[in-house]
């Protein structure tokens, strides 16, 4: 399934990665345009992978792993572009931390619950967490270049605050849910190995 079009999607946003941040070095307004667009890009693709994969009856665990992950290389990425090029300041940087460390806790957590066999599914709000974190990225990343009316740099401050606390919200319902499948798995086990023991001392 590594060759649907669907799953290319994916990779295409995972190799977009470099070039987005290739595109910061570049000099004057171009430093703030072209990373904007190779952005918006790849959102772009997040949208067209999963609709078409459902549409096309092309769902994969490939594709299941790989669209996450590219997600949050992409987020990841960007932020600490931000932050090095200073297009956030000291204070919304704190909220840039929270959204990247509830990222690597939630990439953790989905890792662990798989080995269980536990789906957790995106909830609405964190669908809503990710499109105002995407679109407060984009107006960071143009910043001062946009145009004097918008107020790009002030927008997507508020917006990555907004995303920050919606983050802490969702990332919170996650764990419990993780929390809880933990606790079950880990009395089953405790169960199992008691009647083991049963067994044996029977014996």
């Amino acid at each position: 399934m590594l060759s649907s079009l669907p799953n290319l999607l994916t990779i295409s946003r995972i190799l977009a990665i470099p070039a987005i941040c290739a595109a910061f070095y570049l000099p004057g307004a171009w430093s703030a345009w072209l990373p904007l667009a190779l952005f918006a890009a790849a959102g772009i693709t997040d949208w067209f992978d999963g609709y078409l994969a459902r549409k096309w009856g092309q769902m994969s665990n490939l594709g299941r792993f790989l669209d996450p992950v590219a997600d949050k290389l992409l987020v990841c990425a960007v932020i600490l572009m931000l932050i090095a090029f200073e297009r956030i300041d000291r204070i919304t940087c704190l909220a840039a931390v929270v959204i990247m460390c509830r990222e690597i806790t939630v990439t953790g957590l989905r890792e662990f619950l798989a080995e269980l066999r536990v789906k957790v599914p995106v909830s609405r709000l964190a669908k809503w967490k990710t499109t105002a974190q995407l679109i407060a990225l984009g107006f960071l990343i143009v910043g001062d270049y946009a145009f004097d009316w918008i107020h790009a740099r002030l927008v997507g401050e508020v917006l990555i605050w907004m995303a920050a606390l919606l983050t802490l919200y969702t990332g919170w319902d996650y764990l419990n849910t993780g929390l809880r499948h933990m606790a079950a798995a880990d009395d089953a086990r405790a169960k199992a190995e008691t009647g083991a023991d049963s067994v044996k001392g029977g014996n």
